[in-house]
């Protein structure tokens, strides 16, 4: 199955996501990312985390979901609607969930408090994906509305 992880710049969050998922993820089960709006970059930290983290960083890039090289079957939205973030709404007959994230783009402060935030919405995604990986995927890729049950309660489980 094809999932994709979907904000609206695709330089931090789902590209966190799209790795750490490609990482983790058994045979058969890939992930992609993209934006509506794409920066067209990835955010620096965002490479330099996932290499602390052990996770290959080549291949990556910020790119417009009219380039998806596959059609997902799973799209899950990361940006922080809470935060006055607009989400993009993508418009395929796809199972949808929202793992609002808060954007570590638009961290201030000292180097220590913005690799924090970085840092925090890695966790918070590895912890979803892991929860994601870890339900009974056979089972579930023949059932969507459980499967899309699932993913809101992961969603909402670990803010």
């Amino acid at each position: 199955m094809n999932v994709l992880f979907l904000c609206t710049g695709n330089s931090c969050r789902s590209i966190l996501a799209e790795a750490t998922f490609n990482h983790l993820a058994p045979a058969g089960w890939k992930a992609m990312s993209a934006g509506s709006h794409p920066t067209g970059q990835v955010h620096p930290r965002s490479l330099a985390l996932l290499a602390r983290q052990g996770i290959p960083t080549d291949g990556y890039f910020s790119k417009s979901w009219d380039d998806l090289p596959h059609t997902p079957d799973v799209v899950v939205t990361v940006c922080a609607s809470a935060a006055g973030e607009t989400c993009p709404a993508y418009l395929g007959q796809v199972i949808r969930t929202h793992w609002g994230v808060e954007d570590p783009a638009h961290a201030t402060g000292t180097n220590e408090e913005i690799d924090a935030a970085f840092d925090h919405a890695y966790r918070v995604l590895r912890t979803r994906i892991e929860a994601f990986l870890a339900l009974p995927l056979t089972d579930l890729k023949s059932d969507p509305a459980r499967l899309k049950t699932e993913l809101d309660r992961i969603g909402d489980l670990f803010p």
